[in-house]
């Protein structure tokens, strides 16, 4: 689809909407941004402006000034016409944060795949004591003492101290489905990866995708393997979902993410994120081809620089899947050591000569991403 010449991303705006104000960025699609606590200081909102309403796309995490910003949005930009709907396009708190409040602030329904809401309906009631001998076991594995799993225990909850309550109900996003917005047509694009289910709205006629967290301009979505599902291969999902995009989406579409600003040049960025974690599947079976190592002996190879407590289990969660990735295609060998560790060994023993020169390009410079 689309120009099949290279299209060079490029961003359209050269500075971003101030806060609690919106900007027009094509016709009935309106730009928000909210504050996020974090190094990640800002998620990106959309606004689709309906007949007689308005649709909210993703929310903002309930901390912080969210709530009176979005009470500032309502005063100042509705043009005297209500929110008439809610849609999350998946379950991370930064996207649902708000969702409750603004369900029940409006009594209107809430849009979300099904799978991204039952997860997020599981990870906002996760308690401590939810901590099993299975989440234990999943950091051992992964190379972490038995000093850190304690430590990890006693801080463990889900994140519900940063959402409002869920709704209660919730009409389902499917696929290939769409619903009709401002006289026009938005088609669900689901992909997978960065989480189970995520929903992207492609207009047709303003050839506009709102990419959420599935395609980012300047950092890579974190594709990871939690302690919930060990065996998961999230980046076998991950690439094969961008190359569904490939195919299925123009080149020179309008991408409206949810991190840093709009752009074009959607191939451009898919081949990108692609190749940077084929470079650093390279990259990692080069490292295993030259002993036993476990997934925090490998970080190195992904991060190069110094990850704090905050960054740690997202980063060990990124290794372990591409680790699974490559276990699960049969380039690699694990086993269990006397620790209770996982240990991978490449089985290509040529790889050290072959694979080099790819470790420049390997070098985990682009940042986690929640």
């Amino acid at each position: 689809m689309g120009d099949p010449a290279v299209i060079p991303l490029e961003y359209l705006f050269a500075d971003t909407p101030g806060p609690g104000e919106l900007r027009e960025v094509v016709s009935g699609v309106y730009w928000l941004r909210m504050p996020l606590p974090m190094a990640l200081d800002h998620i990106n909102l959309y606004l689709l402006e309906d007949s007689d309403g308005w649709w909210l796309i993703d929310t903002g995490i309930a901390l912080g000034p969210t709530q009176s910003l979005w009470e500032q949005v309502f005063a100042r930009h509705l043009q005297g016409k209500p929110v008439k709907a809610v849609l999350a396009t998946h379950y991370h708190p930064d996207h649902i944060g708000m969702a409750g409040w603004l369900c029940e602030r409006w009594r209107v329904p809430f849009y979300m795949t099904q799978a991204e809401y039952l997860s997020g309906l599981a990870f906002s009631r996760m308690q401590p004591e939810h901590f099993s001998w299975s989440s234990a076991q999943h950091l051992r594995r992964a190379g972490f003492s038995e000093a850190h799993i304690e430590k990890v225990a006693g801080r463990f909850s889900g994140f519900g101290d940063y959402i409002t309550p869920m709704p209660m109900a919730y009409r389902r996003l499917v696929d290939g489905a769409s619903l009709a917005i401002g006289g026009r047509r938005w088609r669900v694009v689901v992909g997978r990866g960065h989480s189970p289910e995520h929903a992207c709205l492609y207009c047709e006629p303003l050839n506009t995708l709102i990419s959420g967290d599935q395609v980012i301009p300047r950092i890579t979505s974190n594709v990871s393997v939690m302690g919930g599902e060990p065996e998961a291969n999230p980046l076998k999902d991950w690439l094969a979902s961008h190359e569904h995009l490939l195919e299925a989406l123009p080149a020179d579409a309008l991408v409206l993410p949810a991190h840093n600003a709009p752009f074009v040049g959607l191939h451009t960025r898919l081949r990108h994120l692609i190749e940077h974690h084929e470079e650093h599947l390279l990259a990692l079976e080069e490292a295993c081809a030259s002993g036993a190592r476990t997934a925090l002996e490998l970080l190195p190879v992904l991060f190069q620089r110094e990850l704090d407590d905050s960054q740690l289990g997202l980063a060990v969660g990124e290794c372990i899947a591409h680790l699974n990735y490559l276990h699960q295609r049969g380039q690699l060998e694990r086993s269990l050591d006397e620790r209770g560790h996982y240990v991978y060994r490449s089985i290509d023993d040529t790889l050290p000569l072959r694979g080099r020169r790819h470790r420049s390009q390997a070098d985990g410079q682009a940042p986690i991403q929640v």
